[in-house]
């Protein structure tokens, strides 16, 4: 029995169901999600530009500034505007690797799954990910706001909620 890996599936399922709570009823007072994944892992959807510009993991933040968020068994669907262009994302909850709600000072971490699995050593240049470990700057990036509003983006730092080894 691999009760580690159970305990990840139950906890990527905690994540899913904060995630179908904002679809269906909204955030609410000051609940905001972090939500950073592995930007190569199968089945992650993002454009080109986002990739190349972020080509191990990102950090996304739910709060004022999305649309369209589509619970789905194996991933999630949602609308953000990056540089003021609408872009519409999919990212397995496999792909996962940390979920924070600070308003609450809630966070989760995962460890990657399968190939994706951290190992001994450096950095595989294959993937241009961290093998061994969560690196210590983490690419993170906020939605910005439509054109109709003119909201600034913030960049936030989630080491609060980074296990320490």
């Amino acid at each position: 029995m691999n009760y580690s890996e159970m305990v990840e599936d139950a906890l990527r399922g905690v994540v899913r169901a904060a995630l179908q709570k904002a679809a269906t009823d909204g955030l609410h007072g000051n609940h905001h999600f972090y939500v950073t994944f592995l930007t190569r892992f199968p089945g992650v959807e993002l454009p080109d530009h986002l990739l190349e510009r972020y080509p191990s993991d990102i950090t996304i933040v739910l709060q004022h500034q999305y649309w369209d968020l589509e619970i789905g068994d194996e991933a999630f669907e949602v609308s953000l505007s990056f540089n003021k262009l609408p872009t519409r994302i999919r990212v397995p909850y496999v792909a996962i690797t940390s979920f924070a709600d600070p308003s609450v000072q809630f966070g989760l971490q995962f460890q990657p799954q399968g190939e994706w699995a951290p190992a001994e050593g450096p950095v595989d240049p294959a993937r241009n990910l961290p093998v061994g470990g969560d690196s210590d700057e983490a690419d993170e990036i906020s939605d910005e706001a439509p054109a109709e509003e003119e909201k600034q983006g913030e960049v936030v730092s989630l080491d609060a909620f980074r296990k320490k080894s």
